[in-house]
C-alpha cells in the first residue's frame, strides 16, 4: 500500500465506522460524519466526491495527496450499488467522423473506497475455545498473540458446530441452513436447509468485494463444493472461484494429508512436489499466499486485496514436521483432567472468563485420566504432542504471512480476523484415539496394541491420526462436550481475534458480546465501506441475518446487539436469547459414528442464564420450567425461518453418496482412459456393498507389465489393481485395519490383453465380505476371501485414478505415481449383479471382448 493511501486511512478515521456518509454538499472539512445506515439498507453508502476533489486527483496522487489535509479528508467512499454487477457506464466521449473529430472515452473502473483496508481472514480447523494460548490453552499460538496485543479478543463468539457450515455461515453472512449447509457436503439430503447448494441469493461478501474493487483470494481448505460435484466435470460455479474469489489454492474435501494433499489451483487438480524432500502443504500454503499478496502489491499498490487463509490444520490428520512435535515432549504427561484446570486457571488470570466461572464435569462417556493404564497414557500424551505440534505450526506460518504483509508496510491498513477453529475441538478419535480417521467414517475398531506399536509413526505421511476424546474435552474448557455437539458451547464457542492497527484503539482489549459466525460477512462490509446489494448477478438477495461487530471495536461494555441465535446440529439444538440458552442433552456422544436410538424429538432439555454462568455448569430447567417452554418454542420459530426443518439425528448413514445426486446415477458400466485423475467418490463408480467388475484392455511390453490399471482411494482405504513383475495384483485396504492381496499365478506374457477382477459380494447388508478373482483373458488366474469391506466412505480426499496412482499407494509395495508401463486402451467397471441393457453390454464388451484377441 502506498504512503499516500495509509496517511489518509490513519488520518481519516474520525468516526466509530468506516460508513460514513460522505455528501457533495458536505464540505469536505468536516471533522465527523454521521453514521451510515447497517449492512444492506439502501442508505448505507456514500455519495460520490466532489467535483473539485475529482479534478484534483485527476492531477495525479501526488498531486491529490499535496491537495488534502489530514483532518479534511476521509476517505471517499464509492457511491452504494444496491444492484451488482453496476450497469454500464454511458459513453462519455464524442464520435465523430474520424478519429481526429472524436474524443474517447473508457468506462470509469470500479474502484474500492478510497482508504479501505485490505482483509486477511483465518480459519483453522477443529479448534476448542481452550486450546491456544491466546485464551488460555496449552498450545503456544504466537501468531494469534501478537494480533490479540494490537487488536482485540472476543470469548463470546460461536460457530455452528460441524466444518462447511461454519463456513457458509462464514461467507454469506447467513445462516448455516439458510445457506442450505446443515450439514457437511458428505452428507447432504434433499431438503433446502440441507442440499449443501449454496443458493445464488445468499451471495458472498467476496464477490461483493471483488465487483466494489478489491483483489480476493482463498487459500486452504474449501469443504463447501457439493459432494457430487467435485470432479473435473464440475460444474464449477460453487466451486471457489464462482464464490467470488480470484484465485485459489488449497483442497475442497473435508481434510487431506499435510504430507501428500490433493490439491487444486482454480479448478485444475495439481500434485504436490513428491520429490521436495521435507514438502508440507501447511509451509505451502503460506508461501502461495505471501506469493500473491507481494505480486498485488508490486503491480496494484493502491488496490486492497482480500485473503481468506483457512488451512486444514488442526482437523485430523495432525500432522506435524518431526521437529516440531519433539518441542512438545512430556508437555501433557499430567494428562487432560489436570491440563483443565490448568487452562480455566490461565484464562481467569488473563481476564478472559469471569472469576467465578466453574469448571464443568467431564462430559459422558470420557474416562478419567487417571483410570488410563500406562500404556494408553504414554500413547495418549503423545497424540497430545503431535495436536500441539501442528496447530503451533501452523500458526508460526501463518506469522511469515503477516511478516510479509508488514514488510510492504500494509499491515497497519489492513483488517485481520483470525477465527481458531470453525467449531469445538474434534471427539472423533473415540476413547483410544486413532491411527486412521477413516475407521471413524466407516464404524470401524481399531487395535489398541497396533496404534501402541505404530506410535512413533504418529504426525507422519503413514499415519492419518486423531487424538482421543479427553483431550478433545480439554480443549473446549470450560466447557461441556465437543464438535459435533451445538447444543454446548464446547461444540460451538471459538476464540477470536480482530486486529486493525489503523482503526481499533484499544489495543489489546477484551470483548464480551455475543456474537456468532454470521456476524463476520457484516463486519467486514461494514469495515470496508461497502454495503450489501439487493441483487447480485441477477439474483435478488436473501436478507443479511448476521451483526456487524464494529460497533464493539470502540465500546467495549455496549450490549450485545446480537440478541437471539439458534444452533442446530445432527439433531442436537439449542437456542440463545438475551444472555439465556436453552439446549437439548446430546442422547448420543460424537465419538459413536451411528446416530442415537432416542427419537430426535424425545430428548432431554436443559437451561442455562449465561450471563452468570459462563461455562453453562449449572442447569436450571427444573427451575425454570415456563422459560424453557418459552424457548423451545422460539427455537421452532427459529427452526421454521431458516429452514432447519426436518430435525434428522443420523450420521454416518448421510455419508452414503447414494442419497444426493451423481453422474453416476442409473449407470452399470463406466469406461475410463489412461491418465484420467482425480476422480471424487461421489462422480466415481460406487463400489461400496455390492459385487463389480473390472476388466482392462492393454498391451503389455517387453520386460513384463509394471504400474497401475485403476485405483481408487489409497494408503488410508480404498482398492487397486496393477501388475507388479509382470503379475496382476488386486488388493483392498479396508482403512488400514487388514489389507488383503492376490496376485496373478503367472507372469502375462508381452502382448495385448485383457486384465480383470471380479468381486463377488456375499449379499444384502453394509460392509460384508466376498471374493475377489484376478482374470487374464477372461480366465480365472487367482482368488482371495476377503472378510470384510468399507460400507460408507471410501476416502474424504483420495480418488480414482486410472494408469497411475495420485495421493498414496493402496500399499506399500510401489511407488507414486507408478505409471503403466506399457499401454492400456481403455478400462471398464461393471457395478452389480443384474443384467445389463443392450447399450451397457456394448460397453463393457467393447474392453472385455479384447480377450478374443489376445496374443
Amino acid at each position: 500500500m502506498s504512503d499516500r493511501r495509509r496517511a489518509m486511512v490513519r488520518n481519516a478515521i474520525v468516526s466509530s465506522s468506516l460508513l460514513a456518509v460522505v455528501s457533495a454538499a458536505v464540505s469536505l472539512a468536516e471533522e465527523a460524519k454521521p453514521p451510515a445506515a447497517p449492512v444492506g439498507e439502501s442508505a448505507a453508502a456514500t455519495a460520490p466526491a466532489s467535483a473539485a476533489e475529482a479534478t484534483t486527483a485527476a492531477a495525479g496522487p501526488a498531486a491529490a495527496a499535496a491537495a488534502r489535509t489530514p483532518a479534511a479528508n476521509p476517505p471517499v467512499l464509492a457511491a452504494e450499488a444496491n444492484v451488482l454487477p453496476r450497469p454500464q457506464p454511458p459513453f462519455a466521449g464524442r464520435i465523430g467522423i474520424t478519429a481526429a473529430d472524436s474524443t474517447p472515452d473508457f468506462p470509469k473502473q470500479v474502484a474500492a473506497p478510497r482508504g479501505a483496508p485490505n482483509v486477511l481472514l483465518i480459519l483453522t480447523d477443529d479448534v476448542g475455545f481452550g486450546a491456544s494460548s491466546t485464551f488460555g490453552g496449552p498450545i503456544p499460538t504466537e501468531t494469534m498473540e501478537r494480533l490479540a496485543k494490537n487488536g482485540l479478543r472476543y470469548t463470546q463468539f460461536h460457530t455452528t458446530a460441524l466444518c462447511s457450515p461454519t463456513r457458509a455461515a462464514l461467507l454469506t453472512g447467513r445462516n448455516h441452513h439458510s445457506a442450505a449447509t446443515g450439514v457437511i457436503m458428505e452428507a447432504g439430503t434433499g431438503y433446502p436447509g440441507y442440499d449443501t447448494l449454496l443458493p445464488k441469493s445468499a451471495g458472498t461478501f467476496a464477490e461483493i468485494l471483488r465487483q466494489n474493487g478489491w483483489n480476493t483470494a482463498w487459500f486452504g481448505k474449501n469443504h463447501n463444493v457439493p459432494d457430487w460435484q467435485g470432479s473435473q466435470a464440475g460444474p464449477f460455479d460453487l466451486w471457489p472461484t464462482g464464490l467470488g474469489f480470484e484465485y485459489f489454492y488449497g483442497f475442497i474435501g473435508g481434510d487431506t494429508s499435510q504430507w501428500t494433499p490433493a490439491i487444486f489451483e482454480g479448478t485444475r487438480p495439481i500434485e504436490p512436489p513428491h520429490e521436495q524432500a521435507g514438502y508440507f502443504f501447511d509451509r505451502d500454503l503460506a508461501d502461495h499466499a505471501i506469493a500473491r499478496i507481494r505480486m498485488l502489491h508490486s503491480v496494484a499498490p493502491d488496490k486492497p486485496w482480500v485473503a481468506y487463509y483457512a488451512p486444514g490444520t488442526a482437523h485430523a490428520p495432525h500432522h506435524a514436521p518431526r521437529e516440531w512435535i519433539a518441542k512438545f515432549k512430556g508437555k501433557f504427561d499430567q494428562g487432560w483432567d489436570e491440563m483443565r484446570k490448568e487452562t480455566l486457571a490461565r484464562q481467569k488470570a488473563l481476564g478472559l472468563v469471569p472469576a467465578d466461572t466453574k469448571l464443568t464435569e467431564r462430559s459422558p462417556g470420557i474416562p478419567a485420566w487417571d483410570s488410563l493404564d500406562a500404556d494408553h497414557k504414554k500413547v495418549a500424551a503423545h497424540m497430545m504432542e503431535v495436536y500441539a505440534a501442528a496447530l503451533a505450526h501452523c500458526d508460526w506460518q501463518m506469522g511469515r504471512v503477516l511478516d510479509a504483509i508488514e514488510e510492504m508496510g500494509e499491515l497497519d491498513d489492513t483488517l485481520v480476523i483470525y477465527i481458531q477453529g470453525d467449531n469445538g475441538a474434534s471427539a472423533e478419535g473415540g476413547p483410544n484415539g486413532l491411527l486412521n480417521e477413516m475407521t471413524f467414517f466407516n464404524a470401524i475398531p481399531e487395535d489398541f496394541a497396533e496404534v501402541r506399536r505404530r506410535m512413533d509413526e504418529l504426525g507422519g505421511p503413514t499415519t492419518f491420526n486423531h487424538y482421543p476424546i479427553g483431550w478433545a474435552h480439554a480443549m473446549d474448557t470450560p466447557f461441556q462436550w465437543t464438535k459435533q455437539i451445538a447444543s454446548h458451547f464446547g461444540g460451538t464457542r471459538n476464540g477470536l481475534v480482530i486486529s486493525w492497527p489503523a482503526r481499533i484503539k484499544d489495543k489489546g482489549g477484551i470483548r464480551t458480546q455475543f456474537h456468532h459466525v454470521i456476524d463476520v460477512y457484516p463486519t467486514i462490509l461494514e469495515a470496508t465501506g461497502v454495503a450489501s446489494p439487493t441483487s447480485l448477478n441477477g439474483v435478488a438477495q436473501k436478507p443479511v441475518e448476521g451483526t456487524s461487530m464494529v460497533y464493539t471495536f470502540d465500546a467495549p461494555t455496549e450490549p450485545s446487539r446480537h440478541r437471539v441465535q439458534y444452533f442446530e446440529m445432527l439433531g442436537n439444538r439449542a437456542i440463545y436469547e438475551d444472555g439465556w440458552v436453552a439446549a437439548t442433552t446430546p442422547p448420543t456422544p460424537p465419538w459413536s459414528s451411528m446416530g442415537g436410538d432416542v427419537g430426535v424429538l424425545d430428548y432431554a432439555w436443559e437451561l442455562y442464564d449465561v450471563t452468570r454462568d459462563f461455562s453453562q455448569a449449572d442447569d436450571l430447567a427444573a427451575k425454570e420450567p415456563e422459560r424453557l417452554k418459552r424457548m423451545q418454542d422460539l427455537f421452532l420459530v427459529e427452526a421454521k425461518k431458516y429452514d432447519v426443518l426436518p430435525l434428522d439425528n443420523s450420521k454416518v448413514q448421510r455419508l452414503d453418496t447414494a442419497n444426493r445426486p451423481s453422474l453416476t446415477r442409473g449407470r452399470s458400466v463406466f469406461t475410463f482412459w489412461p491418465g484420467l485423475t482425480r476422480i471424487p467418490e461421489g462422480a466415481a463408480p460406487d463400489t461400496k456393498n455390492k459385487s463389480f467388475s473390472i476388466v482392462a484392455s492393454l498391451e503389455v511390453p517387453k520386460g513384463g507389465g509394471e504400474g497401475m490399471i485403476l485405483t481408487h482411494g489409497g494408503r488410508f482405504a480404498g482398492w487397486g489393481l496393477w501388475m507388479q513383475k509382470g503379475k496382476p495384483v488386486y488388493c483392498y485396504n479396508l482403512a488400514g485395519v487388514e489389507r488383503t492381496c492376490v496376485t496373478g499365478n503367472a507372469v502375462v506374457p508381452p502382448g495385448r490383453h485383457v486384465v480383470g477382477m471380479d468381486f463377488g459380494y456375499d449379499g444384502s447388508g453394509i460392509g460384508k465380505g466376498g471374493t475377489a478373482t484376478l482374470t487374464v483373458d477372461g480366465k480365472p488366474a487367482g482368488s482371495v476371501r476377503i472378510p470384510r469391506t468399507l460400507g460408507y466412505r471410501l476416502s474424504l480426499d483420495e480418488t480414482l485414478d486410472c494408469g497411475e496412482d495420485t495421493g498414496t499407494p493402496v500399499a506399500e509395495t510401489y511407488d507414486l505415481p507408478f505409471t503403466f508401463r506399457g499401454r492400456i486402451e481403455k478400462v471398464a467397471v461393471r457395478l452389480g449383479d443384474q443384467v445389463l441393457d443392450p447399450a451397457q453390454q456394448r460397453e463393457f464388451d467393447a474392453v472385455r471382448g479384447r480377450a478374443d484377441m489376445a496374443e
